[in-house]
Formats: C-alpha cells, structure tokens, sequence
C-alpha cells in the first residue's frame, strides 16, 4: 500500500480551515426588559383575620391563606344580617335585608324560613364617566375582562372607596356559593340591577316548577317564566328535599349569561340540629363555618369553582355604553361555536393570584371535603399532585361506598360536580407526605392565562409547615415575583429572563444587531427590447442547441467506436512505437 504524507497532510489543513474562519456577523447581544412595578405577593392582608375566632357566636375557623375571608361577613352569612349587631355589619358591605333568617319552625335550634337576596353586577365594564373600567377585579396582575355576577345584595358604592376603583368585596367573581339546610324553606329573590332581562334557574335543586302563587319557578323562559327586566324582582321557591353540590345560574341567553359568569353553586347541607349554615362563601375556597353534617366527617371544607372566558365575548361591555349595541353584539353577531377559551380561572382568579385566595392549606392525617365544579364550556381534568382523592359524588349524588374510586385526574364535564375526599394520610396512596402538592388542569391551555403560562387555574395544596407567615408557600424552586407584574401577563417580559448569570435566554436586543455588508451589483446584459430581437435571439439560440447536439452525437460515435475497437488501436499504436 502507497503512503502519501504530503497529500494527507494538505487534506488535513483543507479540513480544518473552517476552524480558523470567523462569522460574518456576531451575535447581537441580549436586553434587559425592565419588568416595571412588582405587586407585593400578598398585597392586601388582615393577619387579624386567619385567626381561629368567634364572632357573634360563630365559631370561624383558622384561615391561613394570604387573603381570608373578613370574619365579620362570615358571621353575617351564618347568623342573618338580621340577627347581627349593627356594629358586625358595618364591618360588612352587606345590605340589612340581604340574609334574612328566622323561624324555627322544627325546634331543632336553627332557622327554618331563609329569605336570600341577589343582585346582578357588572365588573370591568365601560364607565360613562371617564376612560377606564369600573368597578375593577383584576383576575391577574393587569388583566380585566368584563364579567357579570349575581351578589349578595350590598350597601354604599360598587367601589371600595371613593378614591379607587377596584369593586367592594362582594362585587367579585365567581358568583358566590349558596348554602341551605335541607328541608329548610328557602325564598330566592332576584333584584334585577342590571341592564338585561335575567332569570335564575336552580340545576339540580329541587324544586316546584311553579311556585306558591302558580306563577313559573324553573327559570326558564321558554316554558315557565317571564323575564325578571331590569329594575324589576323575582322570588324562586324551593324546599330542597336531598342534600348534595348543585348549581344557580341565568337561563336568558344561556350561551352568553352563563359564560359572563351568572352562574355558582348551590349547596344542600344534611339536617341536624342547631345547624348555622354559612349561607354565602363570597369568592368560594375555604368553608369557614362547615356545617355539623360535614364535621362528622372532615376536618375542613373547600368549594373550587372552576371557569373560563372568551376575550371576544367578555370584552363586547368595554366597547359600549347602549344596551341595544350591547345586545347586538352579543346576540347576533357573537358566534359561540367559533369561540376559543382565554381566561381560565379558579375561584375567580388566575395564577399566580390563586395562591393568595385558592390554596388548601393541609396538616397530615387529615380529611378534606373538596366540592368541585367546571362551568367552563369543556371537560376538565383536575390532577392533584401528591394525593389520590376519593370521588364520594358525582352532581350532588352519592355514590355507592362500595365502589368509590380513588383517582389522581377527575374529568368534570360542563355543569358537572366533584365532591372528593382528599385524606392526607402518608401512606404512598392517599398522600405522599408534607410538601407543597400543586393541582391544576391538564389540558394544557388551562394552565394559561390568555396563552401565558403558567397562569390559569392553578393551585395548591400546602402543608402548613410550608407556609410563610403571610400565607404563602414557602417554594424552593424558582421566584414567583415576575409573575406579579403586568409586563409579565402582557407577553413583554420573557419568561426565562435571568434564568442564569449571562441571561443567555433573555431578549435580543435588536439596537446592537449590525447588518451584514450590502451585496454589490453584478452587471447583467440587458434583454431585447424589441419583437424581432426576441426572434433573432431565439433562433440564433435554437441553432446553438442544433449544432451542439449533432457535435455531441459525433464525438460520442468516436468514442464508441474507439471503445469497441480498443485492442486494434492498441496493437497499431504499439507496432508503430516498435518501428520507430
């Protein structure tokens, strides 16, 4: 075999030849986005208010979340506002007569005749006044699509104060949950405050189709009910007969009522004697005043409401003032089966403000009686980390003891109800230990806020040893604090920024980019510009191609014939070499 060090060593020096060549251009280099103003992540907090207390005679229990419940409302949705002190209820944005309680007509100790009253609100819809969005409810930092609710019916302004917009706390998303005792009477009345004709149609209560007076009491008006027009009221009538999770919601233009968010829960409470049950959980999460049925056998109560909005839809009420452009809008032009979901929220809220509201907060060997319910218009499926909870019913139904599932995904349908037993015993079933257990949806757009991950409706269940002393997980993962900012929801921030030393997944900064060098002209031979140009040259071309084709065919003839006749040229060019 031949060695050729000389030619290997040139191909060698070819081969590394690109090592010694530099880029054309460097890499631009990578910006800094200035993330703005970053919200305390417990902004607004009353440590007085997660104390275990008693107010009234209500026994509240601990609520250690960043943002409790104020007590003294709780104490109002136990007792009445009627059977209050009027120092309690200034303490509350409640109206005198929005829970009213009385006659024990049993003698078990509790009330009998609940007379309830709701109101319908608009947040984050056009002001006539200025240009802005009143009242305000951010599900996020920044974000605020327009939203009805139904509410307890409130006293003073839709506003805090005078000097803000943000919505008093009973003006807020979701609708509130309702809690009755079974077999009590219970009067709904409807104060219509709002521009549209609503109903209230109870999915799942029991109830008479027609009340007391023979007038319609199903909601409906198709089939029972005469619109409830704005400024006008409506009494519902029920007597629920079987306890269980069910659902309130507007049944005029359900496909856009219900989706704007006039839709909540509404929880039947098994009898017992002297049983106070907490007639609304403003804002759902955590039951702070549970019902003797349920301590029986859990040590805490959580309602998780679960939602979602179309921007198209929702923001229709910040573009007008007339209800008649309104109602064009959302009637005829809006097309739901051409809708996409934006907003996904739990309890109102989207990541990362669940954690201030929407966490449950757990100690081991525990039972959690977790009441689930998806009014988004697609099938959820909830996954709980570190625990396998129990579904005890489906739609306010028990199911059978004997053949109760234990799962770690629960799929809720459209109006579908979850209630599950969450058992924080560590036994690599139930639970996997202490810890800071996230639970979320996993359909993976659920977990956004308008495509921004992470956002949606994500929570978690927290183990007190893990929460700070405002209320919030102590994680040891990355900082949550860019999360808090507008820059952040409004897509400008990017999500890995400092993720290391050298932001080496930041933003590029485009003023540092530098253009390559401008390609320089080649001078090309100008077309004919006339008919007979156009001819000459295309055959002056087909002439080419002619000739060339015949040579070709010529010269591979030689060459064939050279081929074939190989030996004979050889032998004649050898004997002339010889006589020479």
């Amino acid at each position: 075999m031949q060695k050729h060090p000389l030619s290997n060593l040139l191909g060698a020096a070819v081969m590394l030849t690109p090592l010694l060549a530099s880029a054309a251009v460097g890499l631009p280099k990578t910006a800094k986005i200035d993330r703005g103003d970053v919200e305390a992540v417990c902004s607004k907090s009353n440590p007085e208010w997660r104390k275990a207390q008693t107010i009234e005679g209500v026994k509240i229990q601990e609520s250690l979340r960043c943002s409790p419940d104020n007590p003294a409302d709780i104490a109002a949705e136990v007792k009445g506002t009627n059977n209050i002190s009027m120092e309690t209820l200034m303490k509350t944005f409640y109206a005198t007569d929005a829970i009213t309680k009385k006659n024990d007509m049993d003698g078990d100790g509790d009330p009998d005749l609940i007379i309830i009253k709701l109101e319908v609100a608009e947040l984050n819809g056009h002001s006539p006044d200025f240009d802005g969005l009143v009242p305000t409810f951010d599900i996020a930092p920044g974000v605020q699509p327009g939203m009805w609710v139904f509410a307890p019916k409130s006293r003073g302004m839709a506003t805090s104060s005078f000097v803000g917009t943000d919505a008093n706390p009973l003006l807020r998303a979701p609708s509130p949950v309702i809690r009755v005792e079974q077999g009590d009477i219970v009067w709904i009345q409807l104060e219509n405050s709002h521009y549209f004709p609503h109903t209230i149609h109870l999915h799942g209560v029991d109830h008479p189709w027609v009340d007391s007076s023979g007038e319609g009491n199903d909601g409906v008006p198709q089939t029972s009910d005469k619109f409830v027009l704005p400024g006008q009221s409506r009494t519902y009538e029920i007597r629920p007969r079987q306890p269980g999770t069910f659902v309130y919601h507007c049944h005029v233009q359900t496909h856009v009522h219900l989706a704007m968010g006039l839709v909540g829960m509404f929880v039947v409470e098994e009898n017992r004697p002297n049983n106070w049950v907490q007639t609304f959980n403003v804002g759902a999460g955590q039951v702070r005043q549970p019902s003797k049925a349920i301590l029986e056998k859990y040590d805490n109560e959580y309602d998780l409401h679960y939602h979602a909005m179309d921007k198209e839809l929702h923001n229709t009420i910040q573009q007008y003032n007339d209800p008649r452009l309104i109602a064009k809008k959302m009637n005829r032009e809006y097309d739901i089966t051409d809708s996409t979901e934006d907003y996904h929220t739990l309890n109102g809220r989207s990541f990362p403000y669940t954690l201030r509201e929407s966490l449950i907060v757990a100690e081991p060997n525990k039972n959690i009686k977790i009441r689930m319910f998806n009014s988004t218009g697609e099938t959820l499926a909830m996954h709980t980390h570190g625990h396998k909870g129990t579904i005890t019913h489906y739609d306010g139904v028990e199911h059978n003891p004997s053949a109760q599932i234990m799962r770690d995904v629960y799929d809720l349908a459209p109006a579908q109800r979850n209630d599950l037993l969450i058992s924080t015993k560590d036994d690599g079933l139930h639970s996997y230990g202490e810890g800071i257990w996230i639970f979320h949806d996993h359909r993976e757009k659920g977990i956004t806020t308008d495509g921004m991950n992470p956002g949606g409706n994500v929570s978690a269940i927290v183990y007190k040893k893990y929460l700070n002393e405002a209320g919030l997980p102590m994680g040891i993962g990355e900082s949550v604090e860019s999360m808090f900012t507008k820059a952040f929801q409004q897509r400008k921030l990017p999500v890995w920024q400092d993720i290391d030393a050298w932001n080496s997944l930041g933003e590029v900064d485009a003023t540092s980019y530098v253009a390559p060098p401008a390609a320089v002209p080649v001078a090309v031979e100008e077309p004919p510009k006339s008919l007979g140009q156009l001819n000459d040259q295309a055959a002056a071309s087909e002439s080419n191609s002619v000739r060339n084709f015949i040579f070709g065919l010529l010269l591979g003839i030689a060459v064939y014939v050279l081929i074939v006749n190989r030996e004979k040229v050889m032998a004649l060019f050898s004997s002339n070499k010889g006589g020479n």
